[in-house]
C-alpha cells in the first residue's frame, strides 16, 4: 500500500449503495406509518420490506440506482416474478427505485465521507 491510497477517495461499493436506498426507503416507510414485519438487505433478494398499513399487507422491492443509469426504469423479469409472489400473498407491490449521484460532479461515482444527490419520485404501485 502507497501513501496515495489512503488519500484517494473510495467509492461506495453496490452494497453500500443498497444499504443508502434502504434507508432512505425505511425511513419514508416509517413516516408514512407503515409497519415492518420483515426486513431483507440483501443484495436482490426481494422483497426488501414487508410491511403491513390498515390491515394491508405490501412488498416493497428497492433498489440503489447511480447516474446516470434512470432509477424508474426495472427489470421486467423481476417484477413478472414478484408480482405473482406479492398476488399468493394478496398483497401490493411497490418498486422504490433510488437514484443515487455524486452531489459535486455527476460524472464521478459516488465516493465515502461525500455529499451525494438522491431521486426519489416515491413507491410505483405494480399490484
Amino acid at each position: 500500500m502507497t501513501l496515495e491510497d489512503n488519500l484517494l477517495p473510495k467509492p461506495l461499493s453496490e452494497k453500500e449503495l443498497h444499504q443508502l436506498a434502504m434507508n432512505i426507503v425505511g425511513e419514508e416507510l416509517k413516516k408514512n406509518n407503515y409497519e415492518f414485519l420483515s426486513v431483507n438487505s440483501k443484495l436482490k433478494k426481494d422483497p426488501q420490506f414487508v410491511c403491513i398499513k390498515n390491515k394491508n399487507l405490501y412488498f416493497i422491492i428497492v433498489r440503489a440506482v447511480e447516474y446516470p443509469k434512470n432509477p424508474v426504469k426495472k427489470d421486467k423479469l423481476l417484477i413478472d416474478k414478484m408480482n405473482e409472489h406479492a398476488k399468493k400473498f394478496d398483497a401490493t407491490l411497490f418498486y422504490a427505485g433510488i437514484g443515487i449521484a455524486n452531489a459535486e460532479n455527476y460524472d464521478f461515482p459516488v465516493f465515502k465521507n461525500s455529499n451525494y444527490a438522491i431521486k426519489f419520485n416515491g413507491f410505483e404501485k405494480i399490484c
